[in-house]
């Protein structure tokens, strides 16, 4: 059972009808995180619910939505300018809901891509950060960089939450990328975590400690920035 409440939401996107969404304010909120979800599943995911309650203890306030593909129950994602649009109408929402909160965007892989691209084409509003939970560099076996090249566009503070063993995010890749971007960007490596934040038994960690360290890096940042 979730510690705190939830408020189901609807979210309308220009031309798309609407999606669902998902909001948890905890008391003394002191930032709202928009909490995009990632390619195969959905923002009710195990990862998503336990990410969004563990921000919620650290005073960190999340509003999770559906994707307009997701909604409809498709396993296709949804081409970048619809994405963009579902990203640009849940940051809307958030402003909204939770007037005076700063506002951080990003998500989760396919999440946090499209975020990043929606605020390298125009700025969100009200937006002070982005922050990334295992951003996908690159398909897994293909290595590349290009995914990264739109990062350059982007003005505001960057976190990238990133596992070790991320075959998404080759690290011999993903660091100079952060280099390059300079001091707006952040990387916070979770040592031993996959794509999906899970740990080898052998590492002595489990998926809890994992979420620990990974919103605790964020809790961090976001005090920092804010």
């Amino acid at each position: 059972m979730t510690e705190h409440q939830l408020r189901s939401l609807s979210i309308a996107i220009d031309g798309a009808g609407a999606v669902s969404a998902l909001l948890i304010v905890p008391p003394q909120a002191r930032a709202c995180f928009v909490f995009a979800h990632g390619a195969g599943a959905g923002m009710t995911h195990a990862f998503m619910n336990h990410a969004a309650e563990a921000l919620a203890r650290r005073g960190i306030a999340t509003l999770r939505f559906q994707f307009p593909y997701m909604e409809k129950g498709s396993k296709r994602p949804d081409p970048p300018a619809l994405a963009q649009a579902a990203v640009r109408a849940a940051v809307a929402e958030a402003a909204r809901l939770c007037p005076g909160l700063p506002l951080i965007a990003g998500g989760k892989s396919f999440g946090a891509r499209m975020t990043s691209q929606a605020q390298s084409t125009a700025p969100l509003p009200g937006v002070v950060g982005l922050a990334f939970l295992g951003f996908p560099l690159h398909p897994a076996g293909k290595p590349s960089v290009a995914r990264a090249e739109h990062l350059d566009a982007i003005r505001l503070p960057m976190l990238f939450l990133q596992g070790t063993r991320d075959k998404l995010a080759e690290l011999e890749l993903l660091e100079p990328v952060v280099q390059r971007l300079g001091r707006i960007a952040t990387l916070h490596l979770i040592a031993q975590a996959d794509h999906a934040f899970h740990v080898p038994a052998r590492s002595g960690r489990n998926d809890q400690a994992v979420m620990d360290e990974l919103t605790k890096a964020f809790a961090s940042w976001v005090d920092a920035l804010t």
